[in-house]
């Protein structure tokens, strides 16, 4: 979700590109590059990671993120304690909500356009420069290569990867994990990954390296990942058996191989969710306490702090704003829940825009029965279901069909109208993609004021 510059961009080609001059342009010319937007494998990573200087070796301790939900929340949560302790951290996620920087931060902040383009002239060099046979590559893996080469040029204490789509083809998955981490394993991607939480799970297992910890955060996982674990001779971490959770209403616990935290404030992050994430992130921590010791007190600041905008984010106002980036009937499920826990509200709107190749029926269905006004929205891109497809299939969903249902060209103006439409004490909630939220948040966190206070 880059803005173009008016100018054309540069074209990649095998003889070297001529070094685009904005962020933009660079985005544009590498959206270009290769045939299809998902390619999986790592052959071509490899070759072109060989020819940059330092082949992209770490350091420092990597710990790496997979599963269908809850890899972002992972990596901010370990991002928070670990900087509480001192350390230099380093974090790429993706995709990003309004601005590709968000991708990368380091210590914390997200990097700029100028390094993001040094980084892109290295990679481009390296797969097409002067001496080389050039390499095609998708927008994902190139983009991978030049903000893993920003972390190596960084210095860090600490690196945390989040992989983009299943983890043994992954780009991510070309460096090595000191810690892997695999947080809930649900259907999506199907036609990439497999149609089973077995064949997913087999995928996301890839990330594990032998003789290294592997935390495995899904509280029933798949028996492929346990098993894979067990075949490579990674030592795996199971809820129920090496880390457990308790808590009530006020305060939790955690309790692993030796060590125990009680009286926890629950994560920053909002829903029943983040507690397992959270139970995975210390049993990570504990895991290379020997690399990466943390206190205590550490911990209890890094979840009270830790943000990250788009997961079940509640924002003040009249009517009440919830924004979640819920795109598979896993998160839809996880994000009724957490619904339903906010309590009584007179009335539900929900912005909805999603991607084709998801389960649109099920994402209608799981969430339908909270919702009393859809505000359908296309996306900018040509893998997203359009509006009208949408209300022509909530139409037919016996959970959506009687709600009022309506369509618009892009999520702010569906916002608009769900916030011209709603009662002061009601909630609308935006959700289905990365960029269904990401479009109401280009102009920053929008803070509803109902009709009446604008009397």
């Amino acid at each position: 979700m880059h803005t173009s510059d008016n100018a054309s961009p540069p074209t990649p080609h095998a003889s070297g590109a001529q070094p685009a001059k904005t962020l933009a342009q660079w985005l544009d010319a590498i959206t270009a590059l290769h045939p299809t937007t998902i390619d999986m494998g790592l052959e071509r990573l490899q070759v072109v990671a060989q020819r940059i200087p330092g082949q992209l070796r770490m350091a420092c301790p990597v710990i790496t993120v997979a599963g269908t939900n809850g890899k972002g929340s992972t990596c901010a949560m370990l991002e928070a304690v670990l900087m509480q302790s001192g350390y230099k951290t380093g974090v790429y996620t993706s995709p990003h909500l309004v601005h590709f920087e968000e991708r990368c931060r380091l210590l914390g902040e997200h990097v700029t356009p100028e390094q993001l383009c040094e980084a892109f002239e290295v990679v481009e060099a390296a797969r097409s420069g002067a001496g080389h046979t050039a390499v095609s590559l998708t927008y994902f893996e190139f983009t991978t290569l030049a903000i893993v080469w920003l972390l190596q040029q960084a210095k860090l204490d600490v690196v945390i990867l989040e992989v983009g789509l299943g983890g043994r083809l992954d780009a991510v998955n070309l460096i090595d994990a000191d810690c892997a981490i695999i947080t809930s394993v649900d259907i999506d991607h199907a036609e990439y990954l497999g149609h089973t939480r077995e064949a997913i799970g087999r995928e996301k297992a890839g990330i594990m390296r032998a003789g290294k910890p592997v935390i495995i955060s899904d509280p029933v996982p798949p028996a492929s990942v346990v098993a894979h674990a067990r075949e490579l001779g990674a030592d795996a971490w199971l809820v129920g058996q090496d880390f457990n959770v308790s808590g009530d209403k006020q305060q939790w616990g955690w309790a692993g191989r030796g060590r125990r935290y009680s009286g926890l404030a629950y994560p920053a992050l909002r829903g029943a969710n983040q507690l397992l994430n959270a139970a995975g992130v210390l049993a990570a921590l504990e895991a290379l306490r020997p690399q990466l010791p943390v206190t205590a007190q550490s911990i209890r600041a890094g979840l009270s702090l830790v943000e990250l905008p788009g997961r079940f984010q509640i924002v003040p106002g009249e009517p009440t704003l919830v924004l979640d980036v819920a795109h598979n009937p896993h998160a839809a499920a996880t994000l009724t829940a957490n619904l339903d826990a906010m309590g009584y509200y007179p009335g539900t709107h929900a912005v909805f825009g999603c991607m084709a190749d998801k389960d649109v029926a099920q994402l209608l269905s799981t969430v339908g029965p909270l919702v009393d006004h859809w505000y359908f929205t296309d996306l900018p891109l040509p893998r997203a279901i359009s509006a009208e497809q949408l209300k022509a299939l909530a139409m037919t969903t016996p959970q959506t069909q009687k709600a009022t249902l309506s369509t618009f060209a892009n999520a702010q103006l569906a916002l608009d109208a769900a916030v011209a439409q709603a009662a002061p004490t009601d909630r609308i909630v935006v959700f289905g993609s990365f960029f269904t939220v990401g479009g109401v948040l280009a102009n920053g966190v929008p803070r509803l004021e109902a009709k009446h206070l604008k009397a």
